[in-house]
């Protein structure tokens, strides 16, 4: 126990405060049971520390314990609970439940047993936390974080604190906002290295000798390799070919993809192939996107296939097309707060209301022409004029 003590007290001397992902302020701290989510490297351990130590002064009110400790072999959380409990502790924060086996059925006897306990936990296996919100959703609230925005990218390393712009007052006053960033600092050249090394804030961490690029791999091998089978009954073969996949999709996307192309390359059948996109997606590697108003019976084939962000396709490809990672980072920044379809015209559709057309700085109009509330989304422009917005500005938004 004094070993989980002094990790605690140490992690939150070292942890620094000036700055604060968006989540923060979104979250309802008084909840008794609140689940994070999100990527590993997206910063919800960052979250939890920081959040202790600006909340309790008196730090022996509450307990942060990453449940991969090895303590934990020989203990279990509810051990740990219950003499923490008569000591006093009332906040528990559990990083990577996803490491302990039985964490659902103990946090759910936690949250019944002690009725003046609140507890925050986080996890990196989407997939498995996914499946773990219907056993805890009564008692849960359940939050999502996502990587950077360009916006926090640019806060994060102290070049530029600009507020969040929603998407409503973006489209309408897009030129003065564009303007006035503009004015403060070289917008193009920071955008195209934040498309490169910016959505996952380990770009950060300079002890750590991996490149971007390695430790992303390495992320992307622990999901296909350690999370899917945690939730899906998958054999070495197919774990195998489901990273063939993610390769070919980042060849390739986006594209109407054609099952029967891939089912040929990969050697499985239809319904492997509807499975294993499905797991990616819940996994946060791809994006789907599908037509409005699609029969439920076919909504298994999307109609568009993206990388849930840019940085994914640097890391897997060197021959990556532009146009999949201006579609890849523009459906990223919407998707945090706004529904995402596949319009007739366009490249996205958004709330059902929008439609965007997303190309380089000589984009026109041809294809939304006659498109109700449609705009081109243009990249490597600083301001936009009319219905033509610059990409970049859609990093604005949280």
């Amino acid at each position: 126990m004094q070993t989980l003590l002094s990790i605690y007290n140490r992690l939150i001397e070292s942890t620094e405060c000036k700055y604060q992902r968006y989540l923060h302020a979104r979250i309802d701290w008084q909840e008794r049971l609140i689940g994070v989510k999100g990527a590993r490297g997206v910063g919800k351990t960052t979250l939890m520390l920081q959040h202790i130590k600006q909340t309790f002064p008196n730090r022996s009110q509450a307990f942060y314990v990453s449940l991969d400790n090895l303590w934990f072999s020989t203990h279990t959380l509810s051990d740990l609970v219950d003499y923490l409990y008569t000591h006093g502790v009332l906040y528990f924060f559990f990083d990577e439940v996803h490491h302990y086996p039985t964490w659902i059925r103990e946090i759910k006897n936690i949250y019944d047993s002690y009725p003046d306990i609140h507890v925050v936990f986080t996890g990196s296996s989407l997939l498995e936390l996914d499946n773990a919100e219907a056993d805890l959703s009564r008692r849960l609230r359940m939050y999502h974080m996502y990587g950077l925005s360009f916006r926090e990218y640019l806060a994060i390393n102290g070049l530029c604190e600009i507020p969040a712009i929603p998407l409503e007052e973006l489209l309408e006053e897009h030129v003065a906002a564009a303007s006035s960033i503009c004015a403060r600092l070289k917008v193009l050249p920071l955008f195209e290295k934040y498309m490169h090394e910016g959505y996952y804030p380990f770009f950060l961490d300079a002890a750590n000798r991996e490149s971007y690029s390695e430790r992303l791999l390495r992320v992307v091998s622990t999901v296909i390799e350690n999370d899917m089978p945690t939730v899906e009954d998958l054999e070495y073969e197919t774990l195998q070919k489901t990273k063939r996949l993610l390769m070919t999709l980042a060849q390739t996307v986006p594209f109407t993809p054609s099952v029967a192309t891939l089912c040929e390359t990969l050697s499985v059948t239809r319904n492997q192939v509807i499975r294993l996109l499905s797991l990616l997606e819940r996994a946060r590697l791809i994006r789907q996107l599908h037509a409005e108003g699609k029969n439920l019976k076919a909504i298994g084939k999307p109609e568009k296939i993206l990388f849930d962000n840019p940085n994914l396709m640097q890391a897997l490809t060197s021959n990556v097309d532009i146009g999949t990672a201006r579609e890849s980072f523009f459906a990223a920044m919407m998707s945090v707060m706004h529904t995402l379809s596949f319009p007739k015209e366009g490249d996205l559709r958004v709330d059902s209301k929008y439609t965007f057309e997303v190309g380089g700085r000589n984009k026109g109009f041809a294809q939304v022409r006659d498109v109700p509330d449609s705009y081109v989304v243009a990249d490597e422009i600083e301001t936009g004029f009319g219905n033509k917005v610059p990409l970049w500005l859609f990093g604005m938004m949280y």
